[in-house]
């Protein structure tokens, strides 16, 4: 096989692997070995080009899916995706390809067994029908059905398709961090849900929290901890994982912040200051 038939759909494959794996680096390295796979192909036996490679893509990122869990349950501290910006992937094409990229649903669906997170992103980013899903998977369709039945019953309560605006986004955002320099707990309080969580991904390389931190009156007191004894440094709004994000740094760590936010409300802060997992979201000089 030549280069130029993989590479047409090299974009949506890496995006495919992303989805799959949370991971930049472990979705390159899988691509790769597929397009590997491509070359000792013969053209002859390949009818449909698009499905051939999604199903070779799907099948290695689930092997490294399932070596990956052991690893991560080995992780310092939480363990985050690895944010992205969207144009990672070329243009996005759908609303169902960009609400399986955001960051929340990415952290959610760590929930989920190899099995259901592929039918879950092959169903509902790439609208495969479940004929084809099981045929990728070597499962039955029923089996495929009742994968993504589980997958979106545990994705529910912490998922929702209706983001707000990035010029929304934006503003409470700028509120958000003008309460955190100030230690305004007051209005820190009044825009985090109830139920919000705060987790700090390190992953030994750097200080960060070990332990996810909950509920609205905890998360306010540790950001306002965090800036009385740190400082927050010079921030930067970038796009991450297809919404704004913060681009900081605090007591001369740089870390990039993400926010689930929803009803005008925070609802979860992914703090990621593992240097490994920001070189795609670092503001160039």
């Amino acid at each position: 096989m030549d280069a130029t038939g993989f590479a047409e759909h090299r974009p949506l494959l890496l995006g495919l692997a992303y989805r799959l794996l949370g991971s930049m680096w472990d979705a390159e390295d899988v691509v790769q070995e597929a397009f590997l796979r491509w070359t000792r192909t013969d053209a002859a036996e390949v009818r449909d080009r698009r499905a051939y490679l999604v199903t070779i893509v799907s099948r290695l990122a689930l092997d490294q899916l399932r070596s990956a869990r052991v690893t991560r349950e080995a992780y310092i501290g939480p363990w985050l995706p690895e944010p992205v910006p969207s144009t990672a992937f070329g243009p996005l094409e759908t609303a169902e390809m960009t609400d399986t990229l955001s960051y929340a649903t990415l952290h959610l669906m760590e929930r989920l067994s190899p099995p259901e997170r592929a039918v879950f992103v092959l169903r509902e980013a790439f609208e495969l029908p479940y004929d084809q899903i099981a045929g990728i998977l070597d499962v039955p369709a029923a089996t495929c059905r009742q994968h993504h039945r589980r997958a979106a019953a545990r994705l529910a309560q912490g998922r929702d398709r209706f983001h707000p605006a990035p010029a929304d986004h934006n503003e409470l955002l700028g509120r958000f961090l003008a309460a955190a320099r100030g230690g305004d707990l007051a209005t820190l309080t009044d825009l985090l849900a109830e139920d919000v969580v705060t987790w700090n991904d390190g992953g030994g390389r750097t200080r960060a929290a070990l332990h996810p931190v909950e509920g609205r009156d905890h998360v306010a007191a540790f950001v306002a901890g965090l800036s009385s004894r740190y400082g927050i440094g010079a921030t930067e709004i970038v796009e991450a994982n297809g919404a704004p994000a913060v681009w900081t740094h605090v007591d001369g760590q740089e870390q990039l912040a993400l926010f689930d936010i929803r009803n005008g409300r925070i609802h979860a802060i992914y703090a990621v200051l593992n240097p490994d997992k920001l070189g795609f979201v670092r503001p160039s000089a």
